[in-house]
């Protein structure tokens, strides 16, 4: 029998390099005809099912189907892999499940063939929104003419999780997906119904008393950083503007007062958290006032839960008192910085926190894969009148720490595949050019130098243009997805800072190393990063703890870890707010925030954030050594 590799890959691509291996990889094949129950334990652990054996009546071509229809039900909401058995080997997708309720999952089968797509990103690539359960796309694919089992198989499971199949048929047409039980799933303050948990809120009442609670222990909190988040007792030269100054060989943010400042951030921190509402309303006791299933986009997204109970915290006028209780909170617990996705609004309703800035507009509709026409005629007047009505309010804001020029492009290592995608599309100049330069010689190696030609050219022109219009602020660069190829990083020295999105227990420090001396030797930053715990309805996120005490201990492994290197001078958490329970837009529903979507902190995560911050600038001079306790992902 088949061993599956040890080293499993638990993000949107295969781009993300720096997880950690699984140590035992366990694989049975089962004999069984269905219903079919599998349960999990152990690092890896993986049950294949002779298709004759569940049901001799299913065929083994699979070509002419559109559709693997399932029933099933899993104990818990941790994801697993469902696997095809082909005479290539198999192929296999992750399942986001709704925990203790049967649903049927039309699951289409063009998610293991075809090519993952052309989206802007890595998440809009890889993950797909269906209405019971969702699905990421990442990993191998392969024809499906020669089908001869079925696998489910999954990494670090908690609590010996269990998924039962009593059905497995295949469609040409989408009979569509249905949660067949136990609907309600969600309540009215967007808890999930099928879970218990200490501070599960059971009323408004209750709510408002742990609110409360909150509020006067925050009373008594003493920030120990100054007001834009330095180090009170640094000192460096003041300009009134953040920048970076490499002190001792190693390098620091300098806040505009003249203090070291090393960036403890939080991506996402406001007020919305949606998910999907049209056609799943049933799925919900009660929707939030400003649900308005099917108006909001193409994707039927709904109200904000987490936006509801703000308002039931602080009243129909709650941006002010939001923003001053944000602000407060955040200086108490030790983050200095956020990071907004889209314009900062009125400075008078945000939290006065140090923030970085997405830009955005680079691309048009008829980017691919994120890569726009950088050859067209209007291309740098395009890209100038983005940089100037994003950048000019901002001019003067010594709270911006900084702006990112982009995140995640889903092209890196699949240049082949942007070529042909650009070689397909409608006539252009880039395509005119393409074209040109393919008849002297088409190989891997020239389509990737073609590539980074052009991406060469995009990140001149914006660079140009952001600091004609920013020439007092950061140029944080593009937050590259895991792992970004050497001749990329070296195509970023033209920004100030190389920032990654890097989800493991720890980035390894000869990765860090690598990336440190690729990028010039210039500071680096982490633009994402988060810990999950697979509980109340929720997945665990990209990288997984076996409890919150856990995951409060892998937020200090991982903050630590990198403060400890020199070039390293910032960790950014990936989110302010759980997702919500049946997925934001593109399904995602991970257990990744500092507070849930009522409004509470996870304290264990806080209480742990609170004591590394405190000690973050000895750890990053070198003095202390990080914190070495690795997180426990299961048990």
């Amino acid at each position: 029998m088949r061993v599956c590799s040890v080293r499993r890959v638990l993000v949107w691509s295969l781009a993300c390099a720096f997880l950690q291996p699984v140590t035992v990889a366990q694989e049975s094949q089962v004999s069984a005809g269905l219903p079919i129950r599998a349960t999990f334990s152990g690092a890896q652990q993986t049950y294949v099912w002779p298709l004759e054996e569940i049901d001799a009546g299913l065929p083994t071509d699979w070509s002419d189907y559109t559709h693997l229809v399932l029933e099933f039900r899993a104990s818990r909401s941790q994801r697993f892999d469902l696997g095809i058995e082909t005479d290539r080997g198999r192929i296999s997708r992750q399942i986001g499940p709704f925990a203790g309720v049967w649903v049927r999952a039309a699951i289409p089968l063009r998610f293991y063939r075809e090519p993952a797509g052309s989206a802007i990103d890595l998440a809009a690539t890889y993950n797909q929104p269906r209405s019971s359960y969702w699905i990421n796309i990442g990993g191998s694919r392969g024809p499906t003419k020669v089908v001869h089992g079925i696998s489910l198989g999954m990494t670090n499971p908690v609590d010996l999780p269990t998924i039962e199949v009593r059905s497995i048929s295949l469609a040409k047409t989408d009979p569509g997906d249905a949660v067949l039980e136990g609907k309600p799933l969600v309540d009215e303050f967007g808890q999930y119904t099928h879970q218990e948990w200490p501070g599960k809120a059971r009323s408004l009442e209750e709510l408002r008393k742990a609110w409360a609670e909150e509020e006067a222990s925050l009373r008594q909190a003493k920030p120990h950083t100054c007001e834009y988040g330095g180090f009170s007792n640094t000192s460096a030269r003041a300009t009134g503007f953040f920048r970076v100054e490499q002190i001792d060989g190693r390098w620091w943010f300098v806040c505009p007062d003249g203090h070291l400042f090393y960036s403890t951030g939080l991506n996402g921190v406001g007020v919305r958290s949606d998910t999907r509402v049209a056609g799943r309303e049933d799925l919900f006791a009660k929707l939030p006032p400003s649900a308005t299933p099917g108006s909001s986009n193409r994707r039927g997204l709904g109200g904000s839960f987490y936006t509801w109970n703000i308002e039931r915290r602080f009243g129909p006028d709650w941006a002010k008192p939001w923003a001053d209780f944000i602000t407060a909170r955040l200086r108490a617990w030790g983050f200095n910085s956020i990071h907004y996705w889209g314009p900062r609004g009125d400075s008078a309703t945000q939290p006065r926190i140090p923030y970085a800035q997405m830009l955005r507009g680079w691309q048009t509709q008829d980017s691919i894969m994120g890569m726009p026409d950088v050859y067209a005629a209007d291309f740098e007047s395009r890209v100038d009148a983005v940089a100037a009505e994003q950048l000019t309010s901002r001019r003067e804001d010594p709270y911006m720490l900084g702006y990112f020029i982009g995140n995640e492009p889903p092209w890196p290592g699949r240049e082949s595949e942007l070529v042909d995608a650009y070689l397909a599309a409608p006539p252009r100049a880039m395509q005119q050019r393409l074209k040109a330069y393919l008849t002297e010689g088409d190989t891997p190696e020239r389509r990737a130098k073609f590539v980074y030609g052009a991406f060469e050219r995009y990140m001149e022109v914006i660079n140009k243009a952001t600091r004609k219009y920013a020439p007092n602020h950061l140029n944080l660069g593009i937050r590259f997805g895991g792992h970004a190829h050497a001749a990329l990083v070296k195509i970023m020295r033209g920004c100030d800072v190389f920032s990654m999105n890097i989800y493991a227990y720890a980035p390894p420090r000869d990765n860090l190393d690598r990336m440190y001396e690729l990028c010039g030797r210039r500071p680096m930053l982490i633009g994402e990063f988060h810990i999950g715990v697979p509980e109340r309805g929720l997945s665990s996120g990209l990288v997984q703890a076996m409890n919150q005490d856990e995951r409060g201990k892998a937020y200090r492994y991982y903050v630590e870890q990198c403060a400890s290197h020199p070039g390293m001078i910032g960790t950014h958490w990936f989110q302010w707010v759980d997702q919500p329970v049946t997925g934001r837009p593109d399904g995602e529903n991970y257990n990744i925030g500092l507070v849930d979507v009522t409004d509470q902190p996870y304290r264990e995560l806080v209480g742990a954030a609170q004591g590394t911050h405190r000690r973050l600038v000895q750890v990053h001079r070198g003095e202390v050594p990080p914190y070495g306790r690795r997180p426990k992902a299961s048990r």
